[in-house]
């Protein structure tokens, strides 16, 4: 595939609301310029970028796939990212390599969540915006009151740069405001038209929109705008362009992606106006000296590139997809891993465009491609030359919000399930995977419920290994809230040497759960020998493990040897073990034995509209509201929780604010729990021990 120059490359991210027809406009865009002889359709599972088995399955874009595009000489590369907020962590490696977001709004449904996540994450990481309003052609699409509404939301910087002709099944064609030009029909039959004389009043004002907007980006355009002079052509179409670079400006185009219309002149702007990656200048450090150091985007520089998604398949090979951010990439090129200091060598450099792989010998600064079998290689590392290291900063990816616990179905095949999901954690590092030492259950934890039950059918369907989720098991504690003395006596005679052993222990809180055990040697006069004492405590450490209520670990507990006897003969390390076990089931349960559960601090980030109904969720689950106070236009509530209570609050809190809210939980200690709670735990452990047996 032919190399292209900076000047000519865009790297865009398509973005926006899940099912909101992202994946169809890529689909039209590749067939307006060739790319495709047909277009195809999500529901027949035909699509470029949906190839994954999940994805044509679900009818759902699930991973970022890239499709670049050749139009008037220019290489538009477009990514596809998700919608779901299931899979928000797709979008991150993108919005590190482009240098725009389109992000596609519904001209019927208006501005929804996810237009307000895109735009917010591709504002965090510095990227130009455009907003595409598709399903022009629908019954009821409205543009202006979309445009509207997108200036009420983000400012006078939305400006439409083509304006529509007719809406709904009217939709026949566009006007180019900045050209003064109307178009009708498709890509394959699109002419040119007169301006309708009706639109004139429009038109005006949406150029006096954009003059505006043109002459913000530029001092020199300002002054000249204020003191009344008119601006020409050519410098409102500069400005527009530094105002786009600069992302002080942000266009609107009109469009429908299932009859074609607009989405020809939409790559028109995407070509002429769209920034390219020429005037970027990257940030990195020198790993040798820690120093913070800079590269420009430009081919006279040392070769560099970053990683920003990893394509782990069982029988293509792991596919690394990067960004040239420096210099020129050549098979010749030695590529050096900066990140984990190790050199890598690839099978081949390749563009993709959805799955298929297209060789080529070069690739420019600003570009972006795959380089295949990377031994070493992972998301978010740097590659460069090792005479001319950087280090790019890493991606930061959302953490998990909720966790299952994940077993193979068959018996034997657990290693095959986690050789699995190490190699899914490559290619989405959004996934955890852990083992909790405590309950021995390993835990995988994502973004939510659709999330880990797609890497369980990608676990079948990639690498032939299936499994089961489920809740995880909560590890709950167990301790004493008395004081008790108690005898262990454990005399056993079966011919020849017997088994004696026998002590006093005094068992009593020690008030701090934090303190798992403590003992305390207190013998005096030899009642229980001095070598002895030592299996004493191990007895006790040993059998702490498990409570006397429903078999969790016992926390808090002291306990004192004082007393006791033994047997010149039949006394042994064995036998006074037995015996301190014995002591220690009498003991805790005339102890007044306790069940404790994890309590949580969590804290939710919600808009003022949706406290009330949060906060009355968060007293259902047994919580207490600590405070509240307004963070960068939400509110912040605090509050503690058990954590048996919050498994599927991702689910929960999604659904309760449209998926507006957030939450970030951890661990802030032990608490008793309920009696009524905790009477059904305990019943709920002797039946899973019956069950056992």
């Amino acid at each position: 595939m032919a190399s292209y120059e900076t000047k000519d490359i865009r790297n865009i991210a398509l973005m926006g609301h899940g099912s909101e027809g992202k994946t169809t406009l890529m689909e039209a865009l590749l067939f307006a310029a060739g790319v495709t002889d047909r277009q195809g359709k999500v529901d027949d599972g035909t699509t470029t970028t949906d190839f994954d088995p999940e994805e044509i399955k679900r009818h759902i874009s699930i991973s970022a796939a890239i499709a670049p595009i050749d139009w008037k000489q220019k290489m538009l590369n477009v990514i596809d990212v998700p919608g779901y907020f299931d899979f928000i962590g797709e979008m991150m490696g993108p919005l590190r390599v482009v240098e725009t977001a389109a992000i596609l709004v519904s001209a019927v449904s208006g501005v929804a969540v996810g237009t307000e996540k895109a735009w917010k994450y591709a504002t965090d990481n510095k990227v130009g915006k455009m907003f595409i309003v598709n399903q022009m052609d629908r019954d009821h699409a409205d543009f202006l009151k979309t445009v509207t509404q997108l200036r009420d939301l983000y400012g006078t910087s939305v400006v439409p740069i083509l304006l529509p002709i007719g809406n709904g099944l009217d939709f026949k064609g566009v006007v180019n405001v900045l050209d003064n030009k109307a178009y009708l029909g498709t890509d394959k039959t699109m002419k040119e038209i007169p301006v309708p004389a009706d639109m004139a009043d429009q038109i005006a004002h949406a150029l006096d929109e954009i003059t505006e907007a043109s002459a913000a980006s530029d001092d020199e355009l300002m002054m000249k705008f204020l003191e009344g002079e008119t601006l020409t052509h050519e410098e409102i179409l500069e400005g527009f362009k530094a105002g786009m670079f600069s992302s002080q400006i942000c266009p609107v185009i009109p469009c429908s992606a299932v009859t074609g219309v607009g989405v020809a002149n939409l790559l028109d702007v995407m070509a002429d106006f769209l920034p390219s990656p020429k005037r970027a200048v990257y940030q990195g450090i020198d790993p040798k000296t820690n120093q913070k150091i800079e590269r420009a985007c430009k081919n006279d520089q040392p070769f560099s590139a970053f990683v920003y998604k990893t394509i782990a398949d069982p029988f293509v090979g792991k596919l690394s997809l990067f960004k040239v951010m420096s210099g020129v990439l050549t098979p010749s090129i030695a590529i050096y891993n900066s990140t984990i200091e190790k050199a890598d060598k690839p099978a081949g450099i390749y563009v993709l465009r959805g799955k298929k792989q297209i060789p080529t010998q070069q690739m420019s600064a600003g570009d972006l491609g795959a380089l295949a079998k990377l031994q070493f290689t992972n998301t978010g590392d740097t590659l460069c030359e090792q005479t001319n290291q950087i280090v790019y900063p890493k991606i930061t990816f959302p953490e998990p919000c909720i966790s299952k616990a994940i077993f193979a179905t068959k018996q034997g095949e657990e290693d095959k399930v986690f050789s699995g999901l190490a190699r899914l954690q490559e290619e989405d590092p959004s996934i955890k995977v852990e083992k909790n030492a405590e309950t021995g259950e390993t835990l995988l934890s994502g973004q939510g419920e659709l999330h880990l039950d797609v890497v369980r059918n990608k676990l079948a369907t990639k690498f032939g290994a299936k499994a089961d989720l489920q809740d995880p098991r909560i590890p709950y504690r167990e301790t004493i809230k008395k004081t008790v003395k108690v005898q262990g006596r454990h005399k056993k005679q079966s011919g020849g040497h017997g088994q004696f052993g026998d002590v006093w222990i005094e068992f009593s809180p020690i008030g701090d759960t934090n303190v798992t055990f403590e003992f305390e040697d207190a013998v005096v006069g030899g009642v229980v020998p001095r070598n002895f004492i030592p299996s004493v405590e191990k007895g006790l450490r040993e059998h702490i493990v498990k409570g006397v209520l429903a078999g969790y670990p016992m926390v808090g507990l002291h306990a004192k040897l004082y007393d006791g006897s033994y047997h010149p003969v039949d006394s042994s390390e064995m036998a006074f073990k037995t015996a301190a076990r014995i002591a220690y089931k009498k003991g805790c349960m005339e102890a007044s034995p306790t069940l404790l559960e994890p309590i949580m601090h969590v804290k939710v980030f919600v808009p003022d509209e949706y406290m009330g109904d949060i906060m009355g969720d968060m007293n259902k689950r047994r919580g207490r509201i600590m405070g509240m106070n307004q963070v960068d236009g939400q509110q912040k509530l605090e509050a503690e929780a058990p954590l048996a209570e919050m498994f599927k609050y991702a689910t929960d809190l999604r659904s309760m604010t449209q998926a507006r809210g957030s939450f970030h939980m951890n661990f802030e200690r032990y608490e008793e729990v309920p009696a009524a709670v905790a009477q059904k735990i305990i019943e709920s452990a002797k039946h899973e021990e019956e069950e056992e047996e």
